[in-house]
């Protein structure tokens, strides 16, 4: 699925678009350069689940954990700050993803080993200032 030239007002249509498409899928993984709005559109996608919590990359803390008004939980993953899988072995990311909780995963190459048989591969491109072009593609 190609969602090419959207502006930051359509967000919410993207997200539900991926939900519609991909919901299945209990791991997708963001591809994208700083700043190009891996966490704007993970926020997009959980507030289109029903999720009231504040949300925030978890930059520092490495995954937050949302819940959603089904009372099913979403993890939040950003492996930017992580050294090697090692570090992510010793926060247990296998179970989480395995849990078969939905879990959103910035920055996830450095855990490509771990991930799952299936998931989504999420690319995004800046196209303008306020223009992304966004690819999913299952695994």
């Amino acid at each position: 699925m190609t969602i090419p030239n959207y502006h930051e007002a359509e967000l919410h249509e993207v997200a539900r678009k991926l939900i519609s498409n991909f919901g299945h899928l209990k791991v997708w993984c963001f591809d994208a350069e700083m700043g190009a709005g891996k966490t704007t559109l993970t926020k997009a996608i959980c507030k289109e689940l029903g999720v009231r919590d504040e949300m925030s990359s978890p930059t520092f803390s490495i995954v937050n954990e949302y819940l959603t008004g089904k009372n099913e939980d979403i993890y939040h993953f950003d492996f930017y700050r992580l050294k090697d899988l090692e570090e992510a072995m010793d926060i247990g990311v296998e179970d989480y993803l395995f849990s078969g909780k939905l879990c959103l995963l910035e920055w996830p190459e450095i855990i490509e080993p771990l991930l799952p048989d299936e998931y989504l591969q999420i690319s995004i491109k800046l196209v303008g200032d306020n223009t992304r072009s966004l690819t999913a593609q299952p695994k």
